[in-house]
Protein backbone atom coordinates (compact mmCIF):
# COMPACT_ATOMS: atom_id res chain seq x y z
CA UNK A 1 0.00 0.00 0.00
CA UNK A 2 0.86 3.81 -0.72
CA UNK A 3 -0.30 6.79 0.62
CA UNK A 4 -1.15 8.30 -2.71
CA UNK A 5 -1.60 7.31 -6.07
CA UNK A 6 -1.52 9.65 -8.90
CA UNK A 7 -3.00 8.91 -12.47
CA UNK A 8 -1.17 11.01 -15.19
CA UNK A 9 1.92 12.66 -15.42
CA UNK A 10 1.61 15.84 -16.75
CA UNK A 11 1.63 19.08 -15.04
CA UNK A 12 -0.99 18.64 -12.76
CA UNK A 13 -0.17 14.82 -11.40
CA UNK A 14 4.05 16.29 -11.32
CA UNK A 15 2.96 18.78 -9.64
CA UNK A 16 0.76 17.07 -6.92
CA UNK A 17 3.26 14.69 -6.74
CA UNK A 18 6.60 16.81 -5.76
CA UNK A 19 4.15 18.86 -3.13
CA UNK A 20 3.16 15.84 -1.72
CA UNK A 21 6.45 13.13 -1.56
CA UNK A 22 8.07 16.71 -0.24
CA UNK A 23 5.63 16.38 2.79
CA UNK A 24 7.22 12.97 3.57
CA UNK A 25 4.49 10.91 1.87
CA UNK A 26 4.83 7.97 -0.06
CA UNK A 27 3.79 8.91 -3.70
CA UNK A 28 3.50 6.80 -7.02
CA UNK A 29 2.39 8.37 -10.09
CA UNK A 30 1.41 5.92 -13.07
CA UNK A 31 1.73 7.48 -16.52
CA UNK A 32 0.95 5.15 -19.80
CA UNK A 33 3.17 7.55 -21.91
CA UNK A 34 7.01 6.00 -22.22
CA UNK A 35 7.90 9.24 -20.57
CA UNK A 36 6.24 11.66 -18.48
CA UNK A 37 5.68 15.25 -18.75
CA UNK A 38 2.07 15.66 -20.60
CA UNK A 39 1.45 17.67 -23.68
CA UNK A 40 3.99 19.88 -22.88
CA UNK A 41 7.06 17.62 -23.65
CA UNK A 42 5.95 17.69 -27.21
CA UNK A 43 5.08 21.49 -27.28
CA UNK A 44 8.77 22.77 -28.45
CA UNK A 45 8.10 26.15 -28.36
CA UNK A 46 8.77 28.56 -25.47
CA UNK A 47 5.10 29.89 -23.21
CA UNK A 48 5.44 27.34 -20.59
CA UNK A 49 6.51 28.22 -16.59
CA UNK A 50 5.05 31.25 -16.53
CA UNK A 51 2.58 30.99 -13.42
CA UNK A 52 3.82 28.20 -11.60
CA UNK A 53 7.42 28.52 -12.01
CA UNK A 54 8.17 31.94 -12.63
CA UNK A 55 10.15 30.91 -16.04
CA UNK A 56 9.85 31.26 -19.99
CA UNK A 57 10.86 28.16 -21.47
CA UNK A 58 9.63 26.03 -24.13
CA UNK A 59 7.49 22.99 -23.73
CA UNK A 60 10.26 19.67 -23.08
CA UNK A 61 12.09 22.05 -20.84
CA UNK A 62 8.68 22.75 -18.89
CA UNK A 63 8.47 19.11 -18.80
CA UNK A 64 12.10 17.75 -17.51
CA UNK A 65 11.48 20.22 -14.72
CA UNK A 66 8.21 18.81 -13.47
CA UNK A 67 9.54 15.34 -14.08
CA UNK A 68 12.76 16.21 -12.01
CA UNK A 69 11.35 18.20 -9.24
CA UNK A 70 8.48 15.61 -8.36
CA UNK A 71 11.65 12.60 -8.40
CA UNK A 72 14.04 14.97 -6.37
CA UNK A 73 10.81 15.36 -3.39
CA UNK A 74 10.71 11.71 -3.83
CA UNK A 75 7.78 10.76 -6.15
CA UNK A 76 7.65 7.24 -7.72
CA UNK A 77 6.63 7.52 -11.37
CA UNK A 78 6.05 4.34 -13.38
CA UNK A 79 5.76 4.84 -17.11
CA UNK A 80 4.14 2.84 -19.54
CA UNK A 81 1.89 1.74 -16.79
CA UNK A 82 -2.10 2.20 -17.17
CA UNK A 83 -4.25 2.40 -14.94
CA UNK A 84 -7.38 0.46 -16.16
CA UNK A 85 -9.66 0.30 -13.69
CA UNK A 86 -10.62 0.01 -10.10
CA UNK A 87 -10.67 -2.58 -7.37
CA UNK A 88 -11.67 -1.14 -4.10
CA UNK A 89 -12.51 2.72 -3.48
CA UNK A 90 -9.20 3.63 -3.61
CA UNK A 91 -7.57 0.37 -5.23
CA UNK A 92 -6.79 0.63 -8.62
CA UNK A 93 -5.74 -1.96 -11.20
CA UNK A 94 -2.88 -1.76 -13.30
CA UNK A 95 -1.38 -2.92 -16.49
CA UNK A 96 1.93 -2.48 -17.86
CA UNK A 97 5.07 -4.47 -19.68
CA UNK A 98 5.03 -6.33 -16.31
CA UNK A 99 1.99 -7.68 -16.50
CA UNK A 100 -1.35 -6.73 -14.07
CA UNK A 101 -1.03 -5.64 -10.70
CA UNK A 102 -3.71 -3.87 -8.19
CA UNK A 103 -1.76 -0.92 -5.57
CA UNK A 104 -3.83 -0.10 -2.96
CA UNK A 105 -3.71 4.01 -2.06
CA UNK A 106 -4.58 6.22 1.16
CA UNK A 107 -5.76 8.71 -1.61
CA UNK A 108 -6.07 8.93 -5.34
CA UNK A 109 -6.03 11.72 -6.97
CA UNK A 110 -6.97 11.94 -11.39
CA UNK A 111 -4.95 13.57 -13.71
CA UNK A 112 -5.63 12.45 -16.83
CA UNK A 113 -5.65 15.45 -18.38
CA UNK A 114 -7.99 15.83 -21.95
CA UNK A 115 -7.52 15.32 -25.31
CA UNK A 116 -8.79 16.42 -28.68
CA UNK A 117 -11.06 15.42 -30.71
CA UNK A 118 -10.34 13.03 -33.61
CA UNK A 119 -11.98 13.68 -37.31
CA UNK A 120 -14.77 10.94 -36.52
CA UNK A 121 -16.45 12.67 -33.41
CA UNK A 122 -16.47 15.94 -35.76
CA UNK A 123 -18.27 14.19 -38.18
CA UNK A 124 -16.20 15.64 -41.08
CA UNK A 125 -17.58 13.93 -44.36
CA UNK A 126 -15.00 13.08 -46.84
CA UNK A 127 -12.32 10.57 -48.38
CA UNK A 128 -11.04 9.00 -45.60
CA UNK A 129 -6.46 9.28 -46.52
CA UNK A 130 -3.54 9.93 -44.81
CA UNK A 131 -2.87 13.53 -43.79
CA UNK A 132 -5.32 14.14 -40.96
CA UNK A 133 -3.96 15.16 -37.44
CA UNK A 134 -5.07 16.46 -34.39
CA UNK A 135 -2.46 19.09 -32.72
CA UNK A 136 -1.06 16.37 -29.98
CA UNK A 137 -0.69 13.46 -33.75
CA UNK A 138 1.40 16.45 -35.20
CA UNK A 139 3.77 17.17 -32.08
CA UNK A 140 4.13 13.69 -31.18
CA UNK A 141 5.51 13.12 -35.03
CA UNK A 142 7.08 15.84 -35.26
CA UNK A 143 9.38 16.88 -32.41
CA UNK A 144 9.48 12.87 -30.81
CA UNK A 145 9.74 10.65 -33.37
CA UNK A 146 11.30 13.05 -35.86
CA UNK A 147 9.09 12.55 -38.65
CA UNK A 148 8.05 15.17 -41.03
CA UNK A 149 4.53 15.78 -42.59
CA UNK A 150 3.07 17.92 -46.16
CA UNK A 151 4.39 21.23 -47.42
CA UNK A 152 0.84 23.10 -47.57
CA UNK A 153 -1.62 23.05 -44.58
CA UNK A 154 -5.32 23.81 -43.52
CA UNK A 155 -5.24 24.00 -39.41
CA UNK A 156 -9.29 24.19 -38.10
CA UNK A 157 -9.14 26.34 -35.25
CA UNK A 158 -7.86 29.23 -34.27
CA UNK A 159 -7.24 28.89 -30.60
CA UNK A 160 -3.63 29.02 -28.32
CA UNK A 161 -3.09 25.35 -29.48
CA UNK A 162 -4.29 26.36 -33.24
CA UNK A 163 -0.66 28.37 -33.35
CA UNK A 164 1.28 25.69 -31.54
CA UNK A 165 0.48 23.48 -34.36
CA UNK A 166 0.73 26.59 -37.07
CA UNK A 167 4.73 26.79 -35.34
CA UNK A 168 5.15 22.85 -35.26
CA UNK A 169 3.93 22.95 -38.84
CA UNK A 170 6.66 25.95 -40.01
CA UNK A 171 9.39 24.03 -38.01
CA UNK A 172 8.70 21.58 -40.58
CA UNK A 173 8.48 23.29 -43.57
CA UNK A 174 4.86 23.20 -44.16
CA UNK A 175 3.07 26.41 -45.14
CA UNK A 176 -0.18 26.75 -43.40
CA UNK A 177 -2.34 28.11 -46.23
CA UNK A 178 -5.28 28.90 -44.24
CA UNK A 179 -6.51 28.55 -40.37
CA UNK A 180 -10.36 28.36 -40.04
CA UNK A 181 -12.86 29.27 -37.35
CA UNK A 182 -16.39 29.27 -36.80
CA UNK A 183 -16.41 32.28 -34.86
CA UNK A 184 -16.62 35.95 -35.92
CA UNK A 185 -13.18 36.47 -34.74
CA UNK A 186 -10.09 34.10 -33.63
CA UNK A 187 -10.72 32.59 -30.32
CA UNK A 188 -6.96 33.13 -29.68
CA UNK A 189 -5.72 36.66 -27.85
CA UNK A 190 -5.45 39.39 -30.10
CA UNK A 191 -1.46 39.23 -30.14
CA UNK A 192 -1.59 35.28 -31.31
CA UNK A 193 -3.78 36.58 -34.10
CA UNK A 194 -1.17 40.07 -34.92
CA UNK A 195 1.91 37.95 -35.08
CA UNK A 196 0.13 34.93 -37.07
CA UNK A 197 -0.45 37.68 -39.72
CA UNK A 198 2.94 38.75 -39.80
CA UNK A 199 5.57 38.04 -42.36
CA UNK A 200 7.23 35.41 -40.05
CA UNK A 201 3.77 33.07 -40.25
CA UNK A 202 1.69 34.47 -42.66
CA UNK A 203 -1.14 32.62 -41.30
CA UNK A 204 -4.88 33.66 -42.70
CA UNK A 205 -7.76 33.26 -40.46
CA UNK A 206 -11.33 32.48 -42.64
CA UNK A 207 -13.55 33.23 -39.09
CA UNK A 208 -17.22 31.53 -39.73
CA UNK A 209 -15.92 29.00 -41.92
CA UNK A 210 -16.13 24.78 -41.27
CA UNK A 211 -14.96 22.43 -43.53
CA UNK A 212 -17.39 20.37 -45.11
CA UNK A 213 -15.32 17.86 -47.12
CA UNK A 214 -11.74 15.73 -46.89
CA UNK A 215 -10.51 15.18 -50.61
CA UNK A 216 -8.24 12.71 -51.49
CA UNK A 217 -7.14 8.80 -51.38
CA UNK A 218 -5.02 7.72 -50.32
CA UNK A 219 -3.66 10.76 -49.13
CA UNK A 220 -5.29 14.25 -48.79
CA UNK A 221 -5.04 16.28 -51.39
CA UNK A 222 -7.70 19.16 -50.60
CA UNK A 223 -10.07 20.33 -48.23
CA UNK A 224 -13.46 22.06 -49.01
CA UNK A 225 -14.13 25.24 -46.99
CA UNK A 226 -17.94 26.44 -46.67
CA UNK A 227 -18.63 30.07 -45.00
CA UNK A 228 -21.58 29.61 -42.37
CA UNK A 229 -23.35 32.97 -43.21
CA UNK A 230 -23.29 33.00 -47.29
CA UNK A 231 -23.21 29.34 -47.76
CA UNK A 232 -20.60 29.89 -50.32
CA UNK A 233 -17.66 26.88 -50.89
CA UNK A 234 -14.52 26.85 -51.93
CA UNK A 235 -12.03 24.30 -52.04
CA UNK A 236 -8.41 25.13 -50.77
CA UNK A 237 -5.37 22.39 -51.91
CA UNK A 238 -3.46 21.34 -49.12
CA UNK A 239 -1.26 17.78 -47.86
CA UNK A 240 -1.83 18.36 -44.50
CA UNK A 241 -5.25 18.93 -42.20
CA UNK A 242 -4.96 19.47 -38.74
CA UNK A 243 -7.63 19.25 -36.22
CA UNK A 244 -6.51 21.44 -33.09
CA UNK A 245 -9.41 22.22 -30.18
CA UNK A 246 -12.75 21.04 -29.61
CA UNK A 247 -11.62 19.06 -26.15
CA UNK A 248 -12.87 16.76 -24.33
CA UNK A 249 -11.35 15.03 -20.95
CA UNK A 250 -9.79 11.73 -20.53
CA UNK A 251 -12.63 11.10 -18.36
CA UNK A 252 -13.23 7.03 -18.91
CA UNK A 253 -10.95 6.31 -15.21
CA UNK A 254 -13.42 8.60 -13.50
CA UNK A 255 -16.33 7.33 -15.35
CA UNK A 256 -15.67 3.68 -14.24
CA UNK A 257 -15.10 4.76 -11.19
CA UNK A 258 -19.06 5.86 -10.68
CA UNK A 259 -18.17 9.53 -9.60
CA UNK A 260 -20.63 12.35 -10.36
CA UNK A 261 -19.73 14.00 -13.78
CA UNK A 262 -20.59 17.45 -14.41
CA UNK A 263 -23.00 17.94 -17.92
CA UNK A 264 -20.91 21.32 -18.26
CA UNK A 265 -16.97 20.03 -18.63
CA UNK A 266 -18.20 16.13 -19.20
CA UNK A 267 -15.18 15.51 -16.16
CA UNK A 268 -15.80 14.55 -12.91
CA UNK A 269 -17.78 17.04 -10.44
CA UNK A 270 -15.42 18.40 -7.87
CA UNK A 271 -15.32 21.03 -4.94
CA UNK A 272 -13.67 24.18 -4.71
CA UNK A 273 -11.02 21.45 -2.68
CA UNK A 274 -10.76 19.77 -6.19
CA UNK A 275 -12.82 16.61 -4.36
CA UNK A 276 -14.46 14.06 -5.92
CA UNK A 277 -17.57 12.55 -4.89
CA UNK A 278 -16.06 9.57 -3.73
CA UNK A 279 -13.90 9.67 -0.08
CA UNK A 280 -10.62 9.91 -1.23
CA UNK A 281 -10.82 10.68 -4.47
CA UNK A 282 -9.57 13.96 -6.00
CA UNK A 283 -8.99 15.74 -9.38
CA UNK A 284 -7.10 18.58 -10.96
CA UNK A 285 -6.29 19.45 -13.98
CA UNK A 286 -7.23 19.88 -17.58
CA UNK A 287 -9.45 16.68 -16.56
CA UNK A 288 -12.00 19.27 -15.09
CA UNK A 289 -11.56 22.22 -17.02
CA UNK A 290 -10.85 21.17 -20.82
CA UNK A 291 -8.78 23.23 -21.46
CA UNK A 292 -6.69 25.44 -19.41
CA UNK A 293 -3.11 26.34 -19.98
CA UNK A 294 -0.15 23.97 -18.27
CA UNK A 295 0.60 26.01 -15.48
CA UNK A 296 -2.76 26.56 -14.52
CA UNK A 297 -3.01 22.74 -14.16
CA UNK A 298 0.27 22.99 -12.44
CA UNK A 299 -1.80 25.63 -10.22
CA UNK A 300 -4.58 23.14 -9.38
CA UNK A 301 -1.76 19.94 -9.02
CA UNK A 302 -0.48 22.31 -5.81
CA UNK A 303 -3.88 22.92 -4.26
CA UNK A 304 -5.29 19.82 -4.74
CA UNK A 305 -2.16 18.23 -2.46
CA UNK A 306 -2.88 20.33 0.40
CA UNK A 307 -6.61 18.72 0.81
CA UNK A 308 -5.20 15.63 0.23
CA UNK A 309 -2.60 16.16 3.17
CA UNK A 310 -6.22 17.00 4.96
CA UNK A 311 -8.00 13.87 3.96
CA UNK A 312 -5.33 11.29 5.22
CA UNK A 313 -4.63 13.03 8.37
CA UNK A 314 -8.47 12.59 8.80
CA UNK A 315 -10.35 15.82 8.01
CA UNK A 316 -14.14 14.99 7.18
CA UNK A 317 -15.68 16.98 4.47
CA UNK A 318 -18.58 18.94 5.49
CA UNK A 319 -22.27 17.21 3.92
CA UNK A 320 -23.47 19.23 0.52
CA UNK A 321 -22.67 22.31 -0.81
CA UNK A 322 -23.51 24.78 -2.90
CA UNK A 323 -23.90 23.48 -7.21
CA UNK A 324 -22.44 25.93 -9.41
CA UNK A 325 -24.73 26.20 -12.67
CA UNK A 326 -24.42 28.66 -15.56
CA UNK A 327 -26.53 30.17 -18.12
CA UNK A 328 -26.20 30.15 -22.03
CA UNK A 329 -24.14 31.77 -23.45
CA UNK A 330 -21.65 30.06 -20.89
CA UNK A 331 -21.01 26.41 -21.50
CA UNK A 332 -19.16 25.73 -17.43
CA UNK A 333 -18.02 26.91 -14.33
CA UNK A 334 -15.38 24.88 -12.75
CA UNK A 335 -14.56 24.09 -9.66
CA UNK A 336 -18.94 23.07 -9.91
CA UNK A 337 -19.29 22.97 -6.15
CA UNK A 338 -19.11 24.96 -3.50
CA UNK A 339 -19.04 23.77 0.24
CA UNK A 340 -19.28 25.53 3.81
CA UNK A 341 -16.06 26.66 5.57
CA UNK A 342 -13.64 26.03 2.09
CA UNK A 343 -11.28 28.15 1.18
CA UNK A 344 -11.97 29.72 -2.05
CA UNK A 345 -10.29 28.35 -5.69
CA UNK A 346 -7.14 27.97 -5.74
CA UNK A 347 -7.36 30.51 -8.59
CA UNK A 348 -10.30 32.21 -9.97
CA UNK A 349 -13.28 30.82 -11.10
CA UNK A 350 -12.87 29.38 -14.49
CA UNK A 351 -15.26 29.32 -17.32
CA UNK A 352 -16.12 28.55 -20.83
CA UNK A 353 -18.16 30.95 -23.25
CA UNK A 354 -19.82 30.07 -26.30
CA UNK A 355 -19.83 33.92 -27.86
CA UNK A 356 -17.67 36.63 -27.51
CA UNK A 357 -18.71 39.64 -24.86
CA UNK A 358 -15.97 41.83 -25.19
CA UNK A 359 -16.70 43.78 -21.73
CA UNK A 360 -18.50 41.09 -19.55
CA UNK A 361 -20.84 41.42 -16.62
CA UNK A 362 -20.92 38.23 -14.32
CA UNK A 363 -23.66 38.44 -12.44
CA UNK A 364 -24.68 35.59 -9.33
CA UNK A 365 -28.33 34.57 -8.57
CA UNK A 366 -29.11 31.85 -6.07
CA UNK A 367 -33.01 31.82 -4.82
CA UNK A 368 -34.11 34.92 -7.14
CA UNK A 369 -31.65 37.63 -5.90
CA UNK A 370 -28.26 38.69 -7.22
CA UNK A 371 -26.10 37.44 -4.79
CA UNK A 372 -23.44 39.23 -6.93
CA UNK A 373 -22.25 41.68 -9.81
CA UNK A 374 -18.78 42.18 -11.53
CA UNK A 375 -17.88 44.17 -14.62
CA UNK A 376 -14.41 42.46 -15.99
CA UNK A 377 -12.06 44.50 -17.91
CA UNK A 378 -11.31 41.07 -19.93
CA UNK A 379 -13.68 39.60 -22.53
CA UNK A 380 -15.12 36.60 -22.46
CA UNK A 381 -13.82 34.70 -25.44
CA UNK A 382 -14.92 31.24 -27.30
CA UNK A 383 -11.56 29.25 -27.27
CA UNK A 384 -10.36 30.19 -23.90
CA UNK A 385 -10.90 29.74 -20.05
CA UNK A 386 -12.79 33.30 -18.62
CA UNK A 387 -11.78 33.62 -15.50
CA UNK A 388 -13.81 35.39 -13.37
CA UNK A 389 -12.92 36.22 -9.18
CA UNK A 390 -14.29 34.12 -6.54
CA UNK A 391 -14.84 36.78 -4.69
CA UNK A 392 -18.65 36.89 -6.32
CA UNK A 393 -19.84 34.15 -4.25
CA UNK A 394 -18.79 35.53 -1.25
CA UNK A 395 -22.77 35.74 -0.22
CA UNK A 396 -23.67 32.38 -1.55
CA UNK A 397 -25.87 31.11 1.62
CA UNK A 398 -24.44 27.82 2.46
CA UNK A 399 -28.20 26.00 2.91
CA UNK A 400 -29.49 27.81 -0.30
CA UNK A 401 -30.50 26.92 -4.05
CA UNK A 402 -27.72 26.50 -6.76
CA UNK A 403 -26.22 29.68 -7.57
CA UNK A 404 -26.03 30.45 -11.30
CA UNK A 405 -23.44 32.54 -13.15
CA UNK A 406 -25.08 34.37 -16.18
CA UNK A 407 -23.40 37.42 -18.79
CA UNK A 408 -25.35 40.76 -18.85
Amino acid sequence: MTDVVIVGGGPAGLTAAAELAGAGLRVLVFEREAAAGGIPRHSDHPGYGIRDMRRFVSGPAYARRLVDRAVAAGAAIRTGAMVTGWAGDTTLEITSPEGRQRVEAGAVVLATGARERPRPARLIPGDRCDGVYTTGQLQNLVHLKGKRVGRRAVVVGAELVSYSAVLTLKHVGCETAVMTSTYPSPESYAVFTVAGRSPFLGVDVATRTKVVRIIGKPTLQAVELEHLDSGERRVVECDTLVLTGDWIPDHELARSAGLVMDAGTLGPLVDTGLRTSRPGVFAAGNLLHPVDTADIAALDGRHVAGRVREYLRGAVESAGGVRLLVDPPLRWVSPGLLRQGDEAPARRLLLWTDELVRVPTVVARQDGRVIGRRTLPWPASPGRVFRVPSRLLTRTHPAGGPVTLALS
